[in-house]
């Protein structure tokens, strides 16, 4: 159990920190799509989604501080999915279906980092665990 949880934070956390990547290396483009859905400063709000997706990545790499990076992702998931997504908006059959399967995915992170928090924390095979563990050592 143990090593299928650290797999599937692993796959989370890259996943994330890719996306967290890609805000930073394609400001403009990301800016701009942001810019048609209506997004104030544009280039300021991908920088800052930038930002919320490498705290959330690094926690739940490294399992330091996980609710906190759960909580930076939501942060980041919440107003994207119902500004950037918002398939009831859109005219067009192919850019609603696009937009609505982004939004179920974004819900589906949601859901899985809420799932999350409900993990013990310190997290099996975190730096939060090791942490805890040469805290004990150090003070028996």
């Amino acid at each position: 159990m143990k090593i299928s949880f650290l797999i599937g934070r692993i796959i989370f956390g890259l996943y994330l920190l890719f996306n967290a990547f890609n805000h930073f290396s394609s400001n403009a483009m990301l800016a701009g799509y942001a810019a048609s859905k209506g997004v104030p400063m544009p280039e300021v709000s991908v920088f800052i989604g930038g930002v919320l997706l490498t705290i959330a990545s690094l926690s739940i790499l490294t399992g330091y501080k996980p609710k906190i990076g759960v909580a930076a992702m939501i942060l980041f998931l919440l107003p994207v999915t119902f500004t950037m997504h918002a398939f009831w908006n859109d005219s067009d059959p192919m850019a609603k279906m696009g937009d609505m399967v982004n939004f179920m995915k974004n819900f589906a992170l949601i859901g899985a980092g809420l799932l999350m928090t409900a993990i013990p924390t310190p997290w099996q095979m975190s730096l939060d665990g090791r942490s805890q563990a040469s805290l004990q050592v150090a003070t028996a």
